[in-house]
């Protein structure tokens, strides 16, 4: 193997390397990722609010029901 042959066998090495690096730290951009996930559901809102609304609604209820249960639950233990 020739000095030239080595030299470019490691520059596709690094460039191998920094592409993977590039790639990983694309994936684990938490702010981009949550941007991401934001724009989708924005979208999928847009699109058909309707389920958004009937999630919403049953949140909402459950959590009423959560309170009104520790209001008003028996505790005799």
């Amino acid at each position: 193997m020739s000095t030239s042959d080595a030299k470019n066998q490691a520059a596709k090495a690094r460039a191998d390397l920094a592409a993977t690096l590039d790639a990983l730290e694309d994936r684990l951009n938490v702010p981009k990722r949550v941007g991401e996930l934001k724009d989708s559901a924005v979208a999928a809102y847009e699109k058909n609010p309707l389920p958004w609304i009937i999630g919403g609604v049953a949140v909402a209820v459950v959590a009423v029901g959560l309170v009104a249960w520790a209001i008003f639950g028996d505790d005799d233990d």
